[in-house]
C-alpha cells in the first residue's frame, strides 16, 4: 500500500512540471499549498500504518506465547489451567469454601479443594490433562493413536478416583476440570464410552462453561446449608425462650396466688381491726369514777 501513495505521489508530481513547463505564468502557489497539505496527509497516515503494524507484531508475539503456553512444556500449560481454575473458583465461591494446592491427610497435594459438609465432604478438582496424547492424536487421526489417547485419559482418570476418592473425608465423586472448551466438546463427541468410564468411576468430566454451572450449582447448596445452620440456631434460641416463658409463667401463677393470700389476710385484719375499735371506744367512754 506504501508504495502505490509514493507512485500516485509521483504521478502528481509529473504531471505539475508538465503544467508548469507549458504555461510558465501560472500561479503555483495554491498547487503548493495542497501539495504541503498531501505530505502532511501522507505522513499522517503512514504513521498510523506503522503503528498498527507494531500493534500486528505484538498481537502476533502474544499469540504466539498463548501457542507455547497451550501446546509447549507441560508447567506453563499446568499453570494456565491452575490459574483458569482458580479464577473460576474464586469468583463464585465464597473464601470460606475452597483451598488450592492444600495438602491432604494422604500426603497428595490436589489443585483445588471444595470445603463441602460430610455429607458429601470435600469435593476434589483436578486440573491436568493428557494434553500431549490429544496433540499427537489431532496430527494424526489413526486408530492406534486414538487409542493411545483414550487410554492416556483412562489412566489419568484412575489416577483421579484413586488418590482423591477417600472414603470418609472426601465426596463419593472428584472434578477433572479440562480448560479448553473444544478438547470437552471433542471428548463428548468422539469419545462417548470415555466419559461413561469416567461417570462411572465418579469422575466427571467439567469444562469452564460446566464448572461455572457447577460451582453456582454449589454455592446456592452452601447457602441453603447455611439457612438451615442459622434456623437450627433459632429454633433452638425459641425453644429456650418458650421454656423461660413457661417458667415465668409458673412462677406469676405462684405470686398471684400469694397475693391473693395475702389480701385475704389484710381482709381478716382489716375485720379484727373494725371489731376492735368499736371496744376500744367503750372502754374509753366508761366512767370508772
Amino acid at each position: 500500500m506504501t508504495t502505490y501513495i509514493f507512485v500516485l505521489l509521483a504521478i502528481i508530481i509529473v504531471l505539475l512540471v508538465v503544467m508548469l513547463l507549458r504555461n510558465p505564468k501560472v500561479d503555483i502557489s495554491p498547487i503548493r499549498e495542497d501539495n504541503t497539505r498531501l505530505r502532511e496527509a501522507l505522513a499522517t497516515r503512514l504513521g498510523a500504518l506503522t503503528q498498527n503494524a507494531n500493534e500486528l507484531r505484538t498481537i502476533s508475539a502474544d499469540i504466539a506465547n498463548f501457542k507455547d503456553i497451550l501446546m509447549g512444556n507441560k508447567q506453563a500449560r499446568g499453570s494456565f489451567g491452575e490459574r483458569q481454575l482458580a479464577d473460576l473458583v474464586a469468583d463464585i465461591l465464597p473464601p470460606d469454601a475452597y483451598a488450592f494446592q492444600c495438602v491432604m491427610k494422604t500426603g497428595v497435594r490436589p489443585d483445588c479443594i471444595i470445603r463441602l459438609p460430610y455429607p458429601p465432604g470435600d469435593m476434589i478438582i483436578d486440573s491436568k490433562f493428557p494434553l500431549e496424547s490429544y496433540n499427537r492424536m489431532r496430527s494424526d487421526n489413526s486408530d492406534g493413536i486414538k487409542k493411545q489417547f483414550e487410554l492416556d485419559v483412562r489412566k489419568h482418570i484412575d489416577a483421579i478416583a484413586e488418590k482423591y476418592i477417600i472414603t470418609g473425608e472426601t465426596a463419593e465423586s472428584a472434578m477433572m476440570f479440562i480448560a479448553s472448551e473444544s478438547i470437552f466438546e471433542i471428548l463428548h463427541r468422539e469419545f462417548p464410552a470415555l466419559v461413561d468410564y469416567a461417570a462411572r468411576r465418579k469422575v466427571f468430566i467439567v469444562s469452564p462453561a460446566t464448572l461455572w454451572a457447577t460451582l453456582n450449582t454449589i454455592r446456592a447448596v452452601l447457602s441453603d446449608i447455611k439457612i438451615k445452620r442459622v434456623a437450627g440456631k433459632i429454633k433452638k434460641e425459641l425453644d429456650a425462650l418458650l421454656t423461660d416463658l413457661n417458667r415465668l409463667s409458673d412462677r406469676t401463677e405462684n405470686l398471684q396466688r400469694h397475693f391473693a393470700q395475702t389480701s385475704g389476710d389484710i381482709e381478716q385484719i382489716q375485720t379484727s381491726v373494725s371489731k376492735i375499735a368499736p371496744r376500744a371506744e367503750k372502754i374509753r367512754d366508761m366512767d370508772f369514777d
